[in-house]
């Protein structure tokens, strides 16, 4: 669409398809979203170094994440509750990014199942591990995940328990949601919303129904999910977990130095530096912030990635120059989403590289690897 130029355009268009207390789900923090706005505001304290007269045809934003080749070093990031910004929302949204060469990731609390996603892609794509008290239905979620060809494995390690979101609770949100007379006044006003839904099948957590214990439709499912995140979570876990997995595995959530250090050592062939997009410790630092210090006491030894906050190209690079191998989009991709299906997540991307190569041109840079690795010599000033 010709009025699409920017993601807020993106954004803009998703609020008025996705009933509220959807689109609310995702375009929020916790408690006072200090942290949620800190993701994005940070990065506009990073200033860039224009450079002229240097050679700069045939660019290229092509790179590698972890060992897989990719368009450019964006990956799409796990997103729960995706398929209820647009029905069969997982799948179009793998479909768009197999389309255009970059990883897409898989939530434990997707809509569509593990194998949903399989069976209307042919590119291998990336599954995030929630790990729950179940050990067993871990285990069999990472079998499925194997069975599917799944790639990478992505363990989040900073839900052990759940931030209290203030737009979440106020809309009533829960799983399953019960619908009162407000929701219902808020579906009616997304009638475009309300036909895709109706048109599927696909309409509760699809890895879990039928699959955990107990778990046999939407009305047991609520307390399952409720009891489910484990407080217990521990490094032993993860040694537990890099037994069972025989794939790629990234750990993501590492805000902390010392973590980052105990991560390298796990086995594991890279870390996201993610504060779960400031929806879980509000008050926490940006992730950007907290990115060059991690990438110089491990980058070395361990591939570093980044996601949270990034609504531009430019957010790309500067990630990139500050020790990121590659980063994650989460929103802006979720935006696209809702607005427009597949081809809002296809727009997102776009308009992603779009920026990615042209701030690259403008900082007279050739190719994306020339960025480096916490190489701020593309930025002018860190303030």
């Amino acid at each position: 669409m010709s009025h699409i130029v920017e993601i807020n355009d993106l954004k803009k268009l998703a609020q008025k398809r996705v009933p509220r207390m959807f689109f609310d789900y995702v375009d929020s923090g916790s408690w006072s979203e200090s942290t949620y706005r800190a993701n994005e505001d940070d990065f506009s304290n990073i200033k860039l170094r224009q450079r002229v007269a240097v050679d700069i045809s045939n660019r290229s934003v092509a790179s590698e994440m972890i060992g897989h080749s990719v368009a450019m070093p964006v990956a799409l990031a796990p997103i729960g509750l995706m398929g209820l910004q647009h029905a069969n929302g997982e799948i179009l949204a793998a479909q768009a990014c197999e389309d255009f060469g970059v990883p897409f990731t898989l939530s434990t609390m997707s809509i569509c199942s593990i194998e949903d996603v399989a069976k209307n892609t042919n590119t291998p794509f990336w599954f995030q591990l929630y790990v729950m008290r179940d050990r067993k239905f871990n285990e069999a979620l990472m079998a499925r995940a194997d069975a599917a060809g799944c790639s990478a494995l992505v363990v989040t390690l900073d839900l052990q328990v759940l931030g209290h979101r203030y737009k979440d609770t106020r809309n009533g949100l829960s799983a399953p949601s019960r619908l009162s007379p407000k929701r219902l006044c808020q579906l009616m006003m997304r009638p475009r919303w309300c036909t895709g839904m109706a048109a599927t099948k696909r309409r509760t957590f699809g890895n879990i129904v039928g699959h955990a214990q107990g778990v046999r439709d939407v009305s047991s499912l609520s307390a399952w999910v409720a009891e489910q995140f484990d407080p217990t979570l521990s490094w032993e876990d993860i040694a537990w977990i890099r037994r069972l997995w025989p794939g790629k595995l990234i750990l993501k959530g590492i805000m902390d130095v010392t973590d980052a250090k105990i991560a390298a050592d796990t086995g594991a062939d890279a870390i996201i530096v993610s504060n779960h997009g400031g929806r879980q410790l509000d008050g926490a630092p940006s992730s950007i912030s907290a990115l060059p210090d991690i990438s110089a006491a491990v980058g070395e030894k361990i591939e570093v990635h980044m996601d949270g906050g990034i609504r531009s190209g430019q957010d790309v690079l500067k990630a990139l120059c500050l020790g990121a191998k590659g980063v994650y989009i989460g929103r802006a991709a979720t935006y696209g989403l809702g607005a427009l299906g597949k081809e809002g997540v296809t727009q997102a991307l776009e308009i992603i590289r779009g920026e990615l190569d042209l701030t690259m041109a403008m900082c007279g840079v050739k190719n994306v690897s020339d960025l480096g690795v916490h190489n701020c010599s593309y930025l002018s000033k860190l303030s």
